[in-house]
């Protein structure tokens, strides 16, 4: 009797000093917008004409980043560095993005935050968009059988639930996916809408309302913080959101808010969900120890209509140059913030210059559990920024552009690999090419954050650096110190 109560006993310490150290990890939520510019929000842009005040409450109870950059200046490969931690320019995807019937980008075997999160005790969630690739089944005939059960999507990589839609709310086909399998019970399908709520004709769900989506997944998200938050165990919330990305569909309340357009409208939705989010954790009595993450995939799309913005004296890019696509600032520098409350210090701001590839790195240092050589290969911790202590290692980031463009970035010297933008903004490169302009840009951002000034010819041993620095980081497969990787394909990053 004696034994079986001691081994009682012991059960009961052991069972409570595993649910201890799961309440002690930070529950996790990662907000992404989709092509919100750093010049929409208010914390980072004081001449913004949008009241972003759910934004620029998170940045007052945290730590906001003004020198942050997404990996790419387009949505997929984004996703891809957020989500594995390494440069999507080291796969198959070497420009633009997947569509909505291609098939998954992140191999299976490759750790993800999910799967580094999953094997640390943590529930995981996706949900929203997702644009990585799926596997839709054919019929016989060819055709796509959309009812049948995927067999490569979110699941596959980490994430142990999943509700959303395949790719971009513009591109078909459009169903809401729960777990593996959508939720519409016929296929229908919807014409072709033009204009800011632009959306290609194609395959639809008979539940499926582009004007509803945006709801549909916060309302999804806050349910799902309300049922983990409640549970043993932490939980990680990866929330990709349709908006302000076309089609651009304010709704009947937010039309006019903003006074500049019905971009600016939206964008104002867009900081609504976030006070959702907000208002679900601190309801769930969780606010204290989780981390929310708040940023964008990109810059602003030019089909906010920037010249109605301008006229209205609001300007997405803020003081940057180019726009979503564009090798340029504005193509790739976004919002970045960070709160949590028990570690980050209320209000406090770095300059550092980020990667949106670093999460996985800081993940692990947080766990105090070192990546192996081919995980995060492209990931930098951001835990001593946040707690405000030395040891941020990152020297320098690689931008790339939807055209396939590179650049590196060294302190304050950016070398691109083009004649132009590299994307969507004037000169694009054929246009660059007819007018002479040299295949090399090399700008100082310290004396010239508009890269107005191509200094190439005047510096060749900066070049000469930073040519060199990128061509290690290709030829290793990382740039991160460990062993050395493959990359997936033939990488050339010159024009």
């Amino acid at each position: 009797m004696q034994s079986i109560r001691s081994l009682t006993t012991l059960t009961i310490c052991l069972l409570t000093a595993m649910l201890t150290t799961a309440q002690q990890k930070p529950n996790i939520i990662y907000i992404l917008a989709d092509d919100l510019g750093y010049g929409d929000v208010r914390c980072l842009n004081s001449g913004s004409k949008l009241h972003t005040v759910n934004i620029d409450q998170m940045a007052a109870g945290g730590m906001k980043f003004t020198d942050a950059h997404s990996n790419s200046s387009v949505c997929t490969p984004t996703r891809y560095g957020i989500l594995t931690g390494r440069y999507a320019w080291r796969t198959r995807l070497q420009n633009g993005v997947l569509w909505g019937y291609d098939t998954m980008l992140i191999k299976n075997n490759r750790t993800t935050l999910a799967s580094l999160l999953k094997r640390n005790g943590y529930h995981t969630g996706c949900i929203g968009k997702w644009h990585l690739g799926l596997d839709w089944k054919k019929k016989g005939s060819g055709e796509f059988d959309f009812f049948q059960p995927l067999t490569a999507g979110p699941l596959q990589v980490g994430f142990d639930y999943f509700y959303g839609i395949p790719a971009s709310l513009d591109m078909h086909p459009y169903f809401y996916i729960e777990n593996s399998s959508i939720t519409a019970t016929a296929v229908d399908s919807t014409a072709g809408n033009s204009g800011k709520g632009f959306w290609r004709a194609g395959p639809a769900g008979n539940d499926f309302r582009h004007e509803e989506v945006l709801d549909r997944i916060t309302d999804k998200a806050v349910d799902y913080i309300s049922r983990e938050a409640r549970s043993a165990h932490p939980f990680f919330l990866y929330f990709a959101l349709t908006s302000p990305h076309t089609p651009i569909l304010p709704t009947r309340s937010y039309q006019g808010k903003s006074g500049t357009n019905a971009y600016g409208d939206f964008v104002l939705m867009t900081d609504d969900v976030v006070g959702k989010i907000l208002d679900a954790v601190k309801a769930a009595g969780i606010e204290e120890n989780t981390i929310i993450v708040f940023t964008s995939d990109n810059g602003c799309s030019p089909s906010a209509g920037f010249a109605e913005l301008s006229a209205a004296g609001h300007h997405p890019s803020c003081i940057y140059r180019g726009a979503k696509a564009d090798i340029f600032e504005g193509g790739h520098r976004i919002p970045f913030i960070v709160r949590w409350p028990a570690k980050i210090k209320a209000g406090s701001e770095t300059t550092a210059t980020i990667c949106l590839t670093d999460f996985m790195a800081t993940l692990a240092d947080m766990f105090q559990q070192p990546l192996k050589d081919n995980e995060g290969e492209d990931s930098f911790s951001l835990l001593p920024l946040l707690l405000q202590k030395k040891g941020y290692a990152r020297t320098s980031i690689v931008h790339h552009s939807i055209d396939g463009n590179f650049s590196v970035r060294r302190n304050d010297w950016k070398l691109i690999f083009a004649r132009g933008s590299g994307g969507w903004s004037a000169p694009a490169e054929k246009e660059a090419k007819a007018m002479g302009l040299p295949g090399l840009q090399l700008y100082d951002l310290k004396t010239d954050i508009r890269e107005e000034n191509n200094v190439a010819a005047g510096h060749t041993s900066i070049v000469k650096e930073l040519s060199d620095a990128i061509e290690d980081i290709v030829k290793n497969g990382r740039s991160t110190k460990g062993k050395k990787q493959s990359n997936d394909v033939v990488v050339n990053y010159k024009e």
